[in-house]
């Protein structure tokens, strides 16, 4: 059993299909069967079920995938660890953001950080905190910036801000010249929402369940320039970060009679190996937010 049997066999099980597999290998398809079929050979089981369109891990295959993701990520964790030792001249810091914090919080964080370390990369995924969660603990993303409730296990958080959560409403909404808005008002109006996996959502989905209120959705979108447009041209309000009222011309912010604040922190997976680039950016940030 070798590396590339291994990335070969994991390569296969992720797409399901030999042909989309060795095109993601760039290799030819007959070869890619031949070295899935001297694998199962050489070990004595077999690891796919086979028909005309798709392959299918066996159960026995469902164990080696465990086992080869992990060794596969312990050789690529050696690499970059070994080409790390050339100093901070390489390296990719991969974060993922909910679109509130990337464009309001992290922006000055993330060009600073990009002038302090020239060579590194930043790749940033938009997404929502459960969204963000999940891909950490599937090693999509190294270091993810969530809400601070229900960590999974597997993840190591870190706090990097607490941010307070408004309604947010039209200057022509009669609701803009109060000073403050119960849950059984704000329940009651058109209400513009970020979908599911977002921490905005996931809190107004718990007041929601705990109140047993019933939201009156009219829209429903992660386009957080759309729910700007619509709170502006009156046609719903939204529960929106002080933050983003904050910079938003033509939107009223109305903090909740209950205050609502969102620890907010940086997550990463307790086991996983964290990069140099990835440790630098953590320090950064501790040190600039």
């Amino acid at each position: 059993m070798d590396i590339r049997q291994l990335s070969y066999f994991k390569t296969l099980a992720e797409c399901g299909n030999f042909t989309k597999a060795a095109q993601v290998l760039h290799i030819a398809q007959p070869a890619l069967s031949i070295a899935i079929k001297k694998f199962e050979e050489q070990l004595g089981i077999t690891l796919f079920d086979r028909n005309d369109r798709r392959v299918v891990l066996t159960p026995e295959g469902e164990v080696l995938l465990h086992h080869a993701k992990l060794i596969l990520q312990n050789v690529q964790d050696a690499t970059t660890a070994m080409e790390e030792l050339k100093g901070l001249t390489i390296g990719e810091v991969k974060l993922g953001v909910p679109s509130s914090l990337g464009s309001y919080y992290l922006p000055e964080i993330l060009m600073g950080f990009k002038s302090q370390y020239p060579d590194l990369k930043l790749t940033i995924v938009e997404a929502g905190t459960e969204t963000i969660r999940q891909m950490l603990i599937s090693k999509e993303l190294d270091l993810g910036v969530i809400h601070c409730s229900e960590i999974p296990e597997s993840l190591s958080t870190e706090r990097l801000i607490t941010t307070q959560m408004v309604a947010a409403v039209s200057p022509d909404n009669p609701l803009a010249k109060e000073k403050s808005i119960d849950f059984d008002t704000f329940f009651k109006q058109e209400l513009v929402m970020f979908k599911a996996g977002y921490f905005h959502r996931e809190y107004i989905d718990r007041i929601c369940e705990e109140y047993n209120y019933q939201p009156q959705i009219a829209f429903e979108t992660n386009l957080l320039p759309m729910i700007l447009r619509i709170v502006r041209n009156d046609f719903a309000i939204a529960a929106l970060l002080d933050m983003v009222t904050e910079y938003e011309a033509g939107i009223v912010p109305i903090p909740f009679k209950q205050p609502v604040y969102l620890n907010i922190a940086i997550a990463w997976r307790k086991n996983g190996y964290l990069s140099v680039a990835d440790r630098a950016f953590m320090e950064y940030v501790k040190n600039h937010h």
